[in-house]
């Protein structure tokens, strides 16, 4: 089982940078293709961005792309988003996912609790 913890979130204003952390409670995060996922109010859950094991492959989502970046640190067992420019439909609660497929672009074997992003127009 692993644990992630989501951090970073808050309100902020349209146009506003933000990064948000995700640490994960395992000894091989390196295997692990990671993720962050967003739920807006209702509205399906969406995969914002995905980064791969090993050789780093990332996805975006296209409403992302050129604003947000994920990367990881193997190191300290931490993922990364930064999120720039944002807009108020950046409006969500965001999710870390971890999966055991190291190459996973939708990762989803492990869940956050998830951490809630605002941002004002």
């Amino acid at each position: 089982q692993v644990q992630l913890v989501e951090s970073g979130a808050k309100l902020v204003q349209a146009g506003d940078s933000l990064r948000l952390s995700c640490t994960a409670s395992t000894a091989v995060f390196w295997t692990y293709a990671m993720g962050w996922w967003r739920q807006a109010p209702g509205k399906e859950r969406e995969i914002v961005a995905a980064i791969t094991a090993g050789i780093e492959s990332t996805t975006y989502a296209e409403s992302v792309k050129g604003r947000f970046a994920i990367s990881r640190d193997n190191a300290k067992n931490t993922l990364y988003l930064q999120m720039n420019n944002l807009k108020p439909e950046d409006t969500a609660l965001y999710y870390c996912a971890a999966d055991r497929h190291p190459g996973a672009t939708f990762p989803g074997t492990y869940w956050g609790q998830g951490t809630q992003v605002t941002v004002s127009s």
